[in-house]
C-alpha cells in the first residue's frame, strides 16, 4: 500500500471519528444535564477531548506524509509521533480533571450533600456511548496497525478510554438508580475508578511516543531479526555496530558488515544492495538503510 493511500485511509477513519464525537458529545452532555448525572456530564467532557485529538491526528497525518526535502533528510514522520505524544498528554489531563471532579463530589457525599439520583436518559446515553466508542476503537486501531500509524493507534486508545469512562458511568448511574438514596455516591465513585484506566492509557501512549522522540532503538527482537537477515546474505559476515530507530511509521537501520577483502568494489556493493533490499522487504519500502562494508582477509567459517 502506498503512502498516499495509507494517509487517505487514516484520514477517512479519523474524519468518521470526528463526526461521531461531535454528535455523541452533544447527546451525552444533554443527557447528563437532563438526567442529573455528574458522571455523564464528565463523560461528555471526555468525548469533547476526543474532538481535539481527532484534529491533532488529521494534522499529523497530513504533515508527516510530506516527502523528504532539503531541511528534512529523513522526512517528516516525527510529526506523527509528536501528534501521538499530544494525545497521550491529553489523556492524562482529562484523567486528572475528571478525577478532581469526582473527588470533590465524594467529599460532598461525606459531608452529607448527596448528589441527585440520575434518570433513565443518562443510563441510555452511557450504553450508546459504550457501543459506539468500542466500535470506533476497533475500526481505528485496525487501520492504525495496518498502515503503521502510531498516532492512529493512540487515538484508538482514546476511544477505548472513553468507552471505559462510559462503562463506569453506566455502573454508577445504574447503581444509583437501582438502590437510590445514599447509594447515589456510586455515580462519582465509578467516575473516579475509570480515571485510573484513562490515565493508564495516557501513560502508555506518552511513554511510547517519548521513547521514539528520544531515539530509542527498535528493541532486541526486531534488531535480532535484522541481524538474521544480514547473516542470510551470502558473502556478508559479522554484522556489528547496529543502530536502529523509528521515524514515524518508518524505520532507520545503520550497521557495519564485513566481506572478503579480495572482493571487487562492485561485488561488495552488490552484497550491501541485497541486504538493503531484504531489510526493506521486511520493514517497508520507505525504510532508511545505511550499510558500511569493511574488508577482512578471509571470511570466517560460518558452519
Amino acid at each position: 500500500m502506498t503512502g498516499k493511500r495509507t494517509d487517505e485511509s487514516g484520514a477517512r477513519v479519523t474524519w468518521l471519528s470526528l463526526v461521531v464525537n461531535i454528535l455523541l458529545s452533544g447527546f451525552k452532555l444533554a443527557a447528563g444535564l437532563i438526567g442529573r448525572s455528574g458522571a455523564m456530564v464528565a463523560d461528555a467532557v471526555h468525548s469533547v477531548s476526543d474532538l481535539a485529538t481527532d484534529v491533532v491526528v488529521l494534522a499529523g497525518l497530513r504533515f508527516s506524509s510530506r516527502p523528504v526535502d532539503r531541511n528534512h533528510s529523513y522526512g517528516h514522520g516525527k510529526l506523527e509521533t509528536v501528534a501521538a505524544a499530544l494525545i497521550g498528554a491529553t489523556l492524562l489531563v482529562v484523567a486528572a480533571g475528571l478525577a478532581r471532579g469526582a473527588v470533590m463530589k465524594l467529599h460532598d457525599c461525606m459531608e452529607g450533600r448527596l448528589p441527585e439520583v440520575p434518570t433513565g436518559i443518562a443510563l441510555v446515553a452511557a450504553g450508546v456511548s459504550i457501543v459506539v466508542k468500542e466500535l470506533l476503537y476497533r475500526c481505528t486501531v485496525k487501520t492504525g496497525k495496518r498502515i503503521g500509524s502510531g498516532a492512529l493507534v493512540a487515538n484508538a486508545w482514546h476511544h477505548r478510554s472513553d468507552a471505559l469512562s462510559s462503562v463506569g458511568a453506566l455502573l454508577g448511574i445504574g447503581g444509583a438508580m437501582l438502590l437510590g438514596g445514599k447509594w447515589s455516591v456510586l455515580d462519582p465513585l465509578a467516575a473516579l475508578v475509570v480515571c485510573f484506566f484513562i490515565g493508564k492509557a495516557g501513560v502508555e501512549v506518552l511513554s511510547g511516543s517519548l521513547g521514539e522522540l528520544t531515539e530509542s532503538s527498535l528493541g532486541e527482537g526486531m534488531e535480532g531479526e535484522i541481524l538474521r537477515i544480514v547473516r542470510s546474505v551470502p558473502g556478508a559476515v559479522d554484522p556489528h555496530n547496529l543502530r536502529t530507530r523509528r521515524i514515524g511509521r518508518d524505520v532507520a537501520v545503520d550497521l557495519h558488515v564485513r566481506a572478503e577483502g579480495r572482493m571487487s568494489l562492485t561485488e561488495a556493493h552488490d552484497i550491501a544492495s541485497v541486504i538493503e533490499e531484504r531489510i526493506r522487504e521486511r520493514f517497508g519500502r520507505n525504510t532508511f538503510v545505511s550499510i558500511h562494508v569493511e574488508p577482512v582477509k578471509s571470511a570466517p567459517d560460518r558452519s
